[in-house]
């Protein structure tokens, strides 16, 4: 689990290139102070779950929740376990979508601006380039498991750097050739009043999704150990995360800004089609293409896994579900095929495919994601197991602040779904 867990922080990251946007819709004040707002919420929601690993006392307890669900489980009951896992999975598969909507994104909208400049007017939705994406996962998904595939962690990790670096080199580049720093303290004018309102939205959606840290802290903390308390070994190094990965956030997307300023595209390396080497363009390009072909694997191996489990466990005599059959390939190992996994993953493969076919809005759809992760993931169960744990009484004044708190980020969480449902809405019928 820890190379698992450890692969998918640093997958997450190519939605780093779309925090140029977001920090453009939100302009220098808003943009850089919500960053710090969700990093700070991410922190204090690791530090809630970290006291959850171990039951009932979590320095000692001999009980160990080794995943998110399990800790769910222990403290608040089946029911939220299972409400719990569906956003888990939910998640997943909504990641898988956005994974696919980026490939095209960014091949489509990397070659038409590199044609035809900057300003043409450049849409998603070309579906042969989701295809093409689809089919190799269909392939790729018959990878048996997670553990199968490690050597992505480390495929991952060198094209995170690649990429990013690339991308913060040449933002920096620009400003200096431009000898300006683009954008203002509003971020992007619109026309009316209520376009900034579901833009700001959508915005602050994106910067939400960046964070989604607590999903898997728990499989991470398991593999500390101690002593001391894993809780504590825990809390230090997420203090580290975090801020490394908010300074590295908000050097990205206000270099981007700062680069482009209204003009700010939806990713920032395709920005910069027309301006420094097209070779290290393409070669940005492909690093974020390797990324998205393993990442997308990374997340949809654990609802692999879920259905596998509980398949075998309803059918344990079924030779669809269980039987291995060796295929031999020339110049390839040979691979375990079982029909079941055949079946199942070939149609979610093709499923997430469909859906991003239906609805090809990037910024959009990462906006929706971004409110299963916050709110109910990052917010609601931390909030509701650390009171459970330490038995806090009904309006005592650390259960009105938790409670407080707790309303504030729901209807935060309402107001980005509410202008990411109206961005995609309005993308699909305009």
């Amino acid at each position: 689990m820890d190379s698992g867990g450890s692969y998918h922080n640093r997958s997450n990251r190519v939605w780093v290139l779309s925090l140029a946007w977001s920090m453009a819709q939100l302009g220098w004040i808003w943009g850089p102070i919500l960053m710090v707002f969700f990093a700070s919420v991410t922190l204090a929601s690791t530090f809630l779950l970290c006291n959850c690993y171990r039951s009932p006392d979590p320095d000692n307890g001999p009980d160990r929740n080794k995943s998110y669900i399990d800790a769910v489980r222990t403290n608040l009951g089946t029911k939220s376990a299972w409400v719990c896992g569906l956003l888990i999975q939910l998640n997943l598969y909504g990641t898988g979508v956005a994974y696919t909507i980026y490939y095209c994104y960014l091949h489509e909208r990397s070659y038409c601006y590199h044609k035809h400049g900057n300003d043409a007017p450049c849409e998603s939705g070309t579906i042969q380039y989701m295809l093409a994406f689809g089919v190799v996962q269909i392939f790729m998904s018959q990878i048996p498991d997670l553990h199968s595939m490690g050597w992505l962690s480390v495929l991952a990790a060198i094209m995170s750097f690649a990429y990013s670096s690339i991308g913060l080199g040449l933002g920096a580049a620009k400003v200096i050739g431009n000898n300006v720093i683009e954008g203002n303290i509003y971020g992007v004018s619109t026309s009316t009043v209520i376009q900034k309102v579901w833009q700001v939205s959508q915005a602050v959606g994106d910067i939400a999704f960046a964070y989604p840290y607590c999903i898997i802290l728990l499989e991470i903390q398991d593999t500390l150990k101690s002593p001391p308390p894993e809780r504590e070994t825990m809390k230090k190094a997420s203090l580290i995360s975090v801020c490394i990965t908010t300074f590295f956030y908000l050097s990205c997307g206000g270099l981007g800004y700062a680069a482009f300023g209204d003009q700010t595209p939806g990713d920032l390396l395709i920005g910069f089609s027309n301006y420094g080497p097209y070779w290290l363009i393409n070669f940005a390009n492909a690093c974020v293409v390797l990324h998205l072909i393993g990442g997308y694997q990374v997340y949809c191996q654990p609802v692999f896994a879920v259905v596998d489990k509980w398949l075998a466990e309803q059918f344990p005599q079924s030779s669809f579900v269980n039987k291995e059959y060796s295929v031999k390939l020339p110049a390839i190992p040979a691979l375990s095929l079982n029909l079941q996994r055949l079946c199942f993953r070939t149609v979610y493969a093709a499923s997430t495919t469909g859906v991003a076919m239906v609805f090809p809005y990037f910024n959009q759809v990462l906006g929706v994601l971004g409110t299963i992760n916050f709110w109910p993931l990052s917010i609601h169960f931390p909030v509701e197991m650390w009171l459970r744990q330490n038995n806090i009484e009904s309006w005592t004044t650390q259960w009105i602040l938790f409670r407080t708190f707790g309303i504030l980020c729901f209807l935060l969480n309402m107001y980005m779904l509410a202008g990411s449902m109206q961005g995609i809405v309005t993308a699909r019928f305009s």
